[in-house]
């Protein structure tokens, strides 16, 4: 079972590639979701509105399925590719790179792009903070008042992260746990039942 991922720090980091007077900018953003996405595309495409190419890769997700790779007019998959590739290589999820070209007069020919995105993508990385993050479950669990030492043993032995709780005549907890010890928990939550 997959529970941990790696993924990069809110931090934006940015790289820089340069070839034949062209210039590639890329920044690596942290994202979790589509919106996110594309609200940051809009950003540097008004912010950036005299560049040739706005193109970018992004990844989505602990099993890393949800991808997507936009060449942005340039030749097809010498851009979005390429900087995909790099996420990729890197095991990165739950991440946009960008790369905004200002075209410098020469054509760089399509394996000189594909190399341009690439390396300006590669150095977003290199200067990015990685991290490794878990995978969580949320658990919820209601139980009556009197089984609260219980209930808070469970929670001190197993050390989920609490994310809610309410105490009244019913209690209720609301406890996000990695997820290949989720199971555990509510095991161990079932039992307190039993008792």
């Amino acid at each position: 079972m997959i529970d941990e991922y790696k993924t990069i720090t809110k931090q934006t980091a940015e790289g820089f590639y340069s070839e034949k007077r062209s210039k590639f900018f890329a920044f690596a953003h942290h994202v979790e979701t589509v919106e996110e996405i594309k609200e940051l595309l809009a950003a540097y495409r008004k912010k950036y509105y005299d560049a040739r190419h706005v193109c970018y890769a992004y990844m989505l997700g602990a099993e890393r399925t949800d991808f997507r790779a936009n060449d942005d007019g340039e030749p097809s998959s010498t851009a979005g590719k390429p900087i995909l590739g790099q996420i990729n290589s890197a095991e990165l999820t739950d991440i946009l790179i960008v790369v905004i070209r200002y075209y410098g007069g020469v054509n760089l020919g399509t394996s000189g792009l594909i190399v341009a995105y690439r390396e300006s993508a590669a150095d977003a990385i290199a200067h990015a903070v990685t991290e490794v993050r878990q995978v969580e479950e949320m658990v919820k669990y209601d139980f009556p008042y009197v089984m609260m030492n219980d209930v808070m043993r469970v929670v001190k032995d197993m050390s989920p992260r609490i994310v809610s709780q309410e105490y009244d005549n019913t209690c209720s907890i609301t406890l996000a746990i990695r997820k290949s010890e989720a199971e555990q928990l509510k095991n161990k939550l079932a039992k307190l039942s039993f008792k």
